[in-house]
């Protein structure tokens, strides 16, 4: 038996944007829509993470939600709920089919030409694929096409500016605490404080309805933490701003973050797809949090020197 996440909200008339903007995010989250106001997911870490910030943003734009656990719903099956996502994603499938096709005929003497319409194609192939749940038959037909489109292309060079040193001298020394269980933006982050602020920095991993913060712990991606979300911003944007590092491949590196984190494709890096995977694969291959940075810390070295090298 499945279980399920049902989110239930009221969303104030005014500001009308912010209605469009919940909208936009369900979408961008796979979230089944079973009646108005009512939206569902597959229960899993990563859903329940993205549906506890939706939560928390609605409320802070002074709506109201609720998020519960369910193993059945009245009127609804496993099955039945499993092939209405699929036939959520088919349409979703199709349309990228599509434009995959027109890029294949547009040759490829034109490759360098059309290198945008390719990066933008593997971006939605990504974010498509991180919410196909229950994998869409309308695929594989997508998986073929893309195969074909996946020509190397040579590298666009340049190096970027030296980053400049930090002064955040008060938060070195400390304990750096965040939830059990991290994913990308906490990844991401740690590395951010281990090579750019405090090399010798601690991190604790803790359950947000047992703790009790330390005098000497600093706490990231966490309600009421020192560093977390801000408006549209995830934590880790926030901490890079605050900690006064700045070059290009850093600035590159947190618009990359902010998409997969966020789901809101607000700055549509071709390249998030690709961290998203591999950062998933990360976290299914342990649970130990510690493990998680280390291994997280290496692709992420590995990336950032790439995105540094290239403007």
């Amino acid at each position: 038996m499945l279980e399920w996440l049902l989110l239930l909200h009221q969303i104030p008339p005014k500001p009308g944007y912010f209605r469009a903007k919940v909208m936009r995010r369900l979408n961008a989250l796979g979230a089944l829509a079973i009646k108005n106001s009512a939206y569902l997911l597959p229960a899993n870490e990563q859903t329940l993470e993205d549906f506890h910030w939706l939560v928390r943003e609605i409320r802070e734009q002074g709506g109201d939600a609720w998020l519960f656990r369910a193993s059945a719903l009245a009127g609804h099956t496993d099955e039945s709920l499993s092939a209405e996502f699929r036939a959520l994603r088919a349409a979703d499938w199709d349309a990228l089919a599509h434009d995959a096709r027109a890029l294949l005929g547009a040759g490829v003497e034109s490759a360098d030409e059309h290198e945008p319409e390719r990066q933008r194609l593997r971006q939605r192939f990504g974010e498509l694929e991180r919410i196909d749940f229950f994998r869409s038959p309308a695929r594989e037909a997508v998986e073929v096409l893309m195969s074909e489109l996946e020509r190397s292309l040579p590298p666009r060079a340049g190096r970027a500016p030296a980053i400049e040193d930090d002064a955040l001298a008060e938060l070195r020394g400390r304990t750096w605490v965040t939830r059990a269980g991290v994913k990308v933006d906490r990844i991401a982050s740690a590395w951010l404080v281990r090579r750019f602020i405090d090399p010798a920095a601690l991190f604790g991993f803790v359950d947000p309805q047992r703790y009790t913060p330390g005098p000497r712990d600093v706490r990231f991606d966490m309600f009421e933490g020192e560093f977390t979300h801000v408006g549209d911003r995830c934590t880790f944007e926030v901490l890079l701003e605050r900690s006064g590092a700045a070059d290009s491949g850093l600035r590159a590196l947190a618009e990359i973050i902010h998409d997969i984190d966020l789901k809101d494709a607000k700055f549509a890096r071709p390249e998030a797809a690709g961290l998203a995977l591999v950062i998933d694969g990360i976290v299914l291959g342990s649970a130990d949090d510690a493990k998680r940075l280390e291994e997280g810390a290496r692709v992420l070295d590995a990336l950032y020197a790439r995105l540094a090298e290239v403007r």
